[in-house]
């Protein structure tokens, strides 16, 4: 691979396809193992309660709010090459994680990870963005979600198989996830063109008033994930005794699923628009939340477990809304800033729902996750059908729009 840059429509779509799936499959190898033993592994051998999962979570979650400082760091690194060592830095924090099974080590592998993992997401959905053209973008985001679903299910196949058949201890599992996404960050980046966007970015920070929708959504978005990530884990093993093979089963379910449904959400996004989908996905996920709160079945338990992660590929309406709205030369910046936006309620949700919800009573917590999705409905409906600049919200557009003139 050679130094020389060059610009997307100098570089066959194809290419471009396959390098950003290679890069949306890397981050899930390592991430999903990290995940998967997560759980079992600070309860059987860190002796972690509630409140110390909900505090790892939360200290996980602190780079991502850290995320608008990536557009500061591009004044000097370019972002794929930007992308490509925040891939090592995920890979080396999972890997070194499983050696110091103890609350500060713990924190500190995280934290290590955790950098790496943000960063990259943010990269991520920067260069998809900027590289993909409008028309094919909702399908190919589809796809490279298909592709973090491949990632995440040969992570879990291995996961489940060493468990099962040989017994493998944690620390050896979260290193081969970690040395994983390193050898496949050091092929993308050997293999494929330094590619440019199409429009030069701007390096500064940028908050505007007409994207106030989307900033809302990926709020709402952020707070949303950690139901999931953080508590619905958590009681599959509290609650119902899944094994770290039983929660592996899951995640292959989840990701065996989606390699197929995630790309059908893509091509539907680009058939009937963001708003539709949308706000298919907040009715489906209060019917989800609401059930968390009643089950008593583990099987049900696993089924809605399922069903809740299939509706993260919806978020690619979030990608192609932003896409189809903003300024060009915004994309890395509102990248950047949309991730932070992400992870505010992302820093304070699992430690203020671990210590104050989740202590009373687990299903407190997805009460108020369905009355989060609730919220989110109401933000969706207010999408319009065919989003684009100066058309961002059917309601509350600035009097500058009204006016006709350039929105900030």
């Amino acid at each position: 691979m050679t130094g020389q840059q060059h610009n997307p429509q100098t570089v066959p779509i194809k290419q471009i396809q396959l390098c950003l799936i290679l890069l949306a499959a890397a981050a899930p190898f390592s991430f999903s193992i990290w995940m998967a033993l997560l759980n079992n592994f600070t309860v059987e051998v860190a002796n972690f309660t509630g409140t110390e999962i909900g505090l790892l979570q939360s200290i996980r979650e602190v780079p991502g709010f850290l995320a608008f400082t990536a557009i500061f760091l591009l004044l000097f690194i370019r972002e794929q090459l930007f992308a490509f060592l925040a891939l090592i830095a995920l890979g080396m924090g999972v890997a070194l994680t499983g050696f110091f099974p103890n609350e500060i080590g713990l924190y500190l592998t995280t934290v290590i990870m955790s950098v790496g993992f943000h960063y990259f997401e943010t990269i991520q959905m920067s260069l998809s963005l900027q590289w993909l053209p409008k028309d094919i973008a909702p399908k190919s985001l589809g796809q490279q979600f298909a592709a973090k679903s491949v990632g995440a299910l040969i992570a879990y196949l291995i996961v489940f198989i060493m468990l099962q058949t040989l017994g493998i201890d944690y620390k050896w599992l979260y290193l081969i996830g970690g040395a994983g996404t390193m050898t496949l960050a050091l092929y993308i980046w050997m293999t494929f063109p330094r590619i440019e966007g199409h429009t030069p970015q701007n390096k500064t920070m940028v908050l505007r008033k007409r994207y106030w929708l989307f900033y809302a959504l990926t709020f709402m978005g952020g707070a949303r994930r950690q139901i999931f990530v953080v508590f619905a884990g958590f009681l599959m093993v509290t609650k119902f005794d899944f094994s770290a093979a039983e929660v592996t089963a899951l995640y292959l379910a989840n990701h065996i699923i989606n390699t197929w449904f995630a790309p059908k959400v893509g091509k539907a996004i680009g058939s009937i628009g963001e708003r539709k989908v949308l706000i298919f996905e907040y009715i489906g996920l209060i019917f989800v939340f609401g059930a968390y709160a009643v089950v008593n079945d583990p099987i049900i338990a696993g089924v809605l477990y399922v069903v809740d992660h299939l509706f993260f590929a919806f978020a690619i309406a979030h990608k192609s809304y932003l896409q189809k709205i903003a300024d060009p030369a915004d994309i890395a910046a509102t990248s950047s800033v949309s991730f932070s936006i992400n992870h505010i309620a992302a820093v304070f949700i699992p430690a203020l729902f671990g210590a104050f919800l989740w202590s009373q009573s687990p299903s407190y917590v997805f009460i108020a996750g369905a009355l989060m999705a609730g919220v989110s409905l109401i933000l969706s409906l207010n999408v319009p059908r065919n989003p684009r600049a100066g058309n961002e919200v059917i309601y509350g557009r600035t009097q500058m729009h009204r006016a006709g003139q350039p929105a900030e």
